[in-house]
């Protein structure tokens, strides 16, 4: 398994803790860069609401799973712009 499909996967076992679906699923991470040498990782993400009172909670999760890869450096940048809003397969499964 290559270093961004192990990333990705961490991404996809980490979750929401209101929600509890992960995060990927949920489409919360934006996008993510790996450095050349796969030890520095800088991944853009949002919450479900910039008020999420899980957030620091979930930050330092994500972060704790992805150093345990071996990484020496992780990025989140957390950003609201676009806002998050969930896709008609996810709305369908939260029954909104």
């Amino acid at each position: 398994m290559t270093m961004k499909e192990k990333i990705t996967e961490v991404f996809k076992h980490t979750q929401d803790p209101e929600l509890h679906i992960d995060i990927w699923t949920l489409g919360l991470i934006y996008g993510f860069e790996l450095s050349e040498d796969e030890e520095q990782l800088k991944v853009k993400m949002t919450f479900t609401t910039p008020l999420c009172p899980y957030g620091p909670q979930l930050l330092g999760e994500l972060k704790q799973s992805l150093l345990m890869l071996g990484l020496r450096v992780v990025d989140i940048e957390v950003t609201f712009d676009p806002p998050w809003e969930p896709s008609e397969e996810l709305r369908a499964i939260l029954g909104v």
